[in-house]
């Protein structure tokens, strides 16, 4: 039988002193006895770290339950353990040397399954906004989430989902900040969400707005392709937008998005599209505030950069509409308004049939003057004198741009400043008559000196088109034409001698060009008319004709006609000046284009009509006027003494290989028989 393993025993009381150590009476006992008292025997305690479990600790408030108890909540502490350990502890993120562990992040899904994902939250997001947006106002906060996104391709579908829902739930009038409304104010419960959904409308729409100008800086040659796509859209966006609802919250950050495109002279589509939504704004624009808005803002931009911008950024603003509906005269000074028909002595007369009205009609007129002033602004409906005020403001604006950029030179936008006073001229009031007609025969004296640098080249030579997009013959013609239409459907005598404006250099001008017209092969071609490059062309690579860079479509021949006519046809011109310009037509008839050719003679037998009886002698060979021969090449029109010779180039004329010139020759001396 085994024995029993005795139990060690431990033994409870301390260990007696070594023999060799001190005795009980000894000195050093006492003196180790005397040293313990003065011990601190919690000081290593304190020392000790202490673990504090912070994520339990409970911040909340107490809360009262339904049986009447105050308790405080607690939180419950929840441990993340990995699917596929069962042993999972707060210690196993830490080696054995205190260290932490490098824990893998769980992979996402794939950028395919993340489209499709944004697809399907963005079409649920907008169907219930498009369905019930005062219910589900939040959704503009979401749709700007889901759009901040970093792929570029959920970013495009972010943008262009939110301007579908903003054009359908975007109201038709203006909403009013939220500072301005009176929050004391006691109003109904519908009141009250309609507002709320006003302000998550406008806060959200200003966060998207702000997203489309951030988006739409992120294009040029440098930047990456994903960021062009995302401008791309971007700037359609905001133009989609501004055409859609010009009226509403934000539209001059709208435009500034596009002014900064336009700023830059790289032409792209991005480019393209900013002009023919600033065409579209100025063409459609109906109250005149959009257009005022767009007109500062350009012309800002182009006096910011020196006016060193494209050409067809100037001629946005023949698309104006008040071309066609503003009746009054402008500067960039003032605006003539229309005679007012109450004057000093009409208005006394209107005092006294002054109608009585008591102080309690008085007031109930004030009161529905209010009424309908909240209405036509709730209704967004501009009177006619407030579309007159816009509309003289911004003629103005247009006009300081066109002068400032006169007296800068600027040499590729000249014929856009040419091209748009030959349409504003008539609009043009009579204190800017002055500084306008020397601008315009400033330019008329540098189109000569180019076309005479131009002539001057050698016969052996090929001859070479300006190297600007200028055309010298084209400038002139424009000069003329807007010199000319600036007292059209005014006082001509009132408004000459009061501001002494002769027009005689104009005249001789266009007389002593007639031969360079006649010659000219593209006189019946516009900026958009479809022909072959010239081959001979110094532009390398051949330009295009076809370029969008003129708005004014007027062939040369048309605006030479306007400018005959102006000349010719008042009843006022010197007998001299008639018979010169008919002689000199005559010849020019000869080379004119068919079509030209039947336009010139068309306009002579208008201008035999007024002055047949003076000039009939052109057309007798016995009968004279004057001694001497005639000098075609004379660059004064009277002193070219006309009727020292006929008009023979006539019979030749009757030659001619188109029958409607013929036509038109046989009719011009069928009323010159009639006149004798």
């Amino acid at each position: 039988m085994a024995v029993a393993r005795a139990l060690k025993r431990r033994r409870l009381s301390p260990p007696d002193l070594p023999l060799e150590g001190p005795s009980a009476g000894s000195p050093a006992r006492d003196d180790y006895h005397s040293r313990a008292a003065a011990w601190n025997l919690e000081q290593q305690y304190e020392q000790r770290p202490r673990k504090q479990n912070k994520g339990t600790e409970s911040t909340r408030l107490p809360i009262k339950t339904a049986d009447g108890l105050v308790e405080r909540p607690v939180i419950l502490e929840q441990e993340e353990e990995s699917e596929d350990s069962l042993l999972g502890s707060s210690n196993d993120r830490e080696s054995d040397n205190g260290e932490p562990v490098h824990v893998p992040k769980p992979v996402g899904l794939p950028i395919r399954q993340q489209i499709i994902e944004a697809k399907e939250e963005l079409a649920r997001i907008g169907t219930l906004l498009t369905e019930d947006p005062e219910e589900h106002a939040s959704g503009f906060r979401k749709l700007a989430e889901i759009a901040a996104s970093p792929n570029p391709t959920i970013r495009r579908l972010g943008l262009a989902t939110q301007l579908a829902v903003y054009k359908d739930v975007i109201p038709g009038y203006r909403i009013r900040p939220h500072g301005e409304v009176n929050k004391d104010e006691k109003v109904s419960k519908d009141v009250r969400r309609l507002r709320s959904f006003e302000q998550a409308l406008v806060s959200g729409y200003q966060t998207y707005v702000r997203e489309l100008a951030k988006s739409a800086k992120a294009s040029g040659d440098s930047t990456s392709e994903a960021a062009t796509s995302v401008s791309t859209v971007a700037i359609s966006c905001a133009s989609t937008l501004l055409l859609a609802v010009p009226h509403f919250n934000f539209r001059s950050e709208l435009i500034k998005i596009l002014v900064d495109k336009l700023s830059s002279r790289f032409r792209d589509v991005n480019f393209s599209k900013c002009l023919n939504t600033f065409q579209r704004l100025f063409s459609d624009d109906e109250d005149g505030n959009p257009s005022l808005d767009g007109v500062s803002q350009l012309t800002k931009m182009m006096k910011a950069r020196d006016y060193r911008i494209d050409e067809s950024v100037l001629n946005t603003f023949l698309h104006l509409r008040l071309l066609s509906e503003f009746s009054s005269r402008s500067s960039q000074t003032r605006v003539d308004k229309p005679g007012n028909p109450s004057t000093s002595t009409t208005g006394a007369r209107s005092k006294g049939k002054k109608e009585f009205r008591t102080k309690k009609y008085r007031k109930l007129l004030k009161e529905r003057k209010a009424v309908e002033k909240e209405f036509s602004e709730a209704s967004a409906i501009v009177s006619h004198e407030e579309r007159d005020r816009l509309q003289s403001e911004t003629l103005k604006q247009v006009f300081i741009a066109y002068f400032r950029i006169l007296k800068a030179r600027v040499p590729s936008l000249t014929g856009a400043v040419l091209e748009g006073l030959a349409k504003y001229a008539h609009l043009i009031n009579q204190d800017f008559f002055g500084d306008l007609l020397e601008a315009l025969k400033d330019l008329i004296s540098s189109s000569g000196d180019l076309l005479g640098e131009e002539q001057g080249e050698g016969a052996g030579d090929i001859p070479q088109k300006p190297s600007s997009s200028q055309d010298p013959l084209r400038s002139s013609l424009l000069c003329t034409t807007t010199a000319f239409a600036l007292l059209e459907g005014q006082d001509v005598a009132r408004s000459a001698s009061a501001l002494s404006l002769d027009l005689t250099f104009f005249t001789t001008h266009l007389y002593k060009t007639l031969h360079s017209y006649a010659l000219n092969p593209d006189i019946e071609f516009s900026a958009k008319s479809m022909r072959l490059p010239d081959p001979y062309s110094a532009s390398n690579p051949p330009s295009n004709p076809t370029a969008d860079n003129k708005v004014n479509l007027k062939t040369p021949s048309a605006l030479l006609l306007r400018a005959l006519s102006s000349i010719l046809l008042p009843r006022s011109v010197p007998p001299l000046r008639v018979a010169a310009f008919i002689k000199q037509l005559y010849m020019c008839s000869l080379h004119f284009p068919e079509k030209s050719a039947q336009a010139v003679l068309g306009l002579l037998h208008q201008v035999m009509n007024v002055h047949g009886r003076k000039v009939a002698g052109l057309w007798n060979t016995e009968e004279r006027k004057g001694d001497g021969l005639f000098d075609a090449l004379k660059g004064d029109a009277e002193g070219s003494n006309p009727f020292a010779s006929t008009v023979w180039e006539g019979e030749l004329l009757r030659c001619h290989y188109v029958p409607a010139v013929r036509e038109g020759v046989v009719r011009i001396e069928r009323l010159v028989r009639d006149i004798k």
